[in-house]
């Protein structure tokens, strides 16, 4: 009975972590608009959450290989990125050039404090959340190699027949 109780917890324990809500954190825009992040969503599609900084190499490059097909994939599937840079508060003023000069058509959000990172247990970036139509977050995956990019169109997908 003990052992089938400890299954029983970790099953739980598992179901908790596989699907979770977004943390309340006040962000702001890159316009300085505040942004509630338990707010954050796309009209009951699924959507991708990437923290990245400035001054981190693999993180521009995972956001440079999504924006060489986010036009598909928004045509598609109907999702959308929101780019959320972790630079502190005397570099934010990099971000929106940043941004600029890579094109990048994602939302972006300062988190200045770190607090959304540390609010979702995110030690390192580049880190990417997909999070579903209904606000549950359903993937995380931690690092950047060429081509990761494709394992998260194929999430994405597979909400979308859900």
């Amino acid at each position: 009975m003990t052992k089938r109780l400890f299954l029983l917890a970790v099953l739980f324990l598992f179901m908790g972590v596989a699907k979770a809500q977004l943390p309340s954190v006040m962000l702001k825009d890159l316009s300085g608009k505040p942004v509630h992040t338990d707010t954050l969503s796309n009209n009951g599609r699924p959507f991708i959450i990437d923290f990245f900084a400035t001054w981190c190499k693999p993180c521009n490059r995972e956001l440079d290989a999504i924006a060489e097909v986010y036009d598909e994939w928004r045509e598609e599937t109907g999702m959308k990125v929101i780019a959320v840079s972790i630079d502190q508060a005397q570099n934010t003023n990099k971000v929106k050039p940043l941004v600029d000069n890579h094109g990048w058509e994602y939302d972006v959000l300062l988190d200045p404090n770190s607090d959304f990172k540390r609010a979702l247990g995110i030690q390192m970036i580049p880190y990417v959340l997909i999070v579903d139509g209904q606000g549950q977050i359903v993937y995380r995956h931690n690092g950047y190699t060429d081509g990761a990019e494709n394992e998260l169109i194929e999430k994405i997908r597979e909400l979308i027949k859900e």
